[in-house]
This record gives C-alpha cells, structure tokens and sequence, in this order.
C-alpha cells in the first residue's frame, strides 16, 4: 500500500474531494524519506535562488527506494508535491530526483534531465538493481 489514510481521510475522501493540504499530509506521514528527499531539492531549488536543484543520493534501502517510486510515479501525488512546494519534480533511475522552477520547464536544461539519452548517462553497474 502506497499511503497510510487514516479512518477519517477515507471519510472525507468518500464524501467528496480532498483538499491539497489533507493530502500532502498523508503523503508526508506515509513516506517520510521521500517527503525528506522533495522537501531537500525544493529547499535547495529555492535558497540557490536557480532554476535547478537535484538529489543524487541512493536510498539507503529498498525500503526508502520505494517510498521514492511510489511518490513520483503517481500522479497525483507527484501533482500534491509539486502544487505544495511550487515547482516541477523529474524523476531519473529510482533515485535521482530534481525541482525545476515552473518557469524553467521546457528549458533546454529540463529537456535534458527529462530526455532518454539523460536517462542512459545516468545510468551505472550500482543502480541496475532498481
């Protein structure tokens, strides 16, 4: 199970829509590391004052690994995140994660990041497990 919703978010879930806030809440308490790791790049994204910032770091477990795939590879959690913080996440070999300001989104440096041949550099022997 990818998120932790407690009796009374289901209820408010099965009533009708759920607010960001709500939401980004359990994804917080649900996948702690991954909330670490976004709230670290959205953090360096803002105090460096660019339009880039990324986290390079392997999870230090499948446990943690997987807390990332469950948070980017969902929409709308991934959509939670970014609407939250304020900035595009992008998602390379189950580990590396990166904010881009909006405005920087299409920028030749996100194509980059986002593009197939960005995927195959960031490629080693270490991460082929993932």
């Amino acid at each position: 199970m990818s998120l932790n919703v407690s009796p009374d978010l289901l209820s408010i879930a099965e009533r009708g829509d759920v607010s960001d806030a709500e939401f980004v809440a359990c994804v917080r308490e649900s996948l702690p590391y991954a909330w670490e790791v976004v709230s670290r790049v959205m953090t360096d994204l803002r105090t460096t004052g660019g339009d880039f910032a990324d986290h390079e770091v392997p999870p230090p477990s499948d446990t943690e690994r997987g807390q990332l795939l469950r948070a980017l590879a969902s929409d709308a959690i991934r959509g939670g995140l970014e609407r939250h913080f304020g900035a595009k996440l992008a998602f390379q070999n189950c580990h590396r994660v990166a904010a881009f300001s909006f405005d920087a989104v299409g920028s030749e440096r996100h194509q980059a990041f986002v593009s197939p041949r960005g995927q195959l550099l960031n490629q080693s022997p270490e991460l082929r497990n993932c």
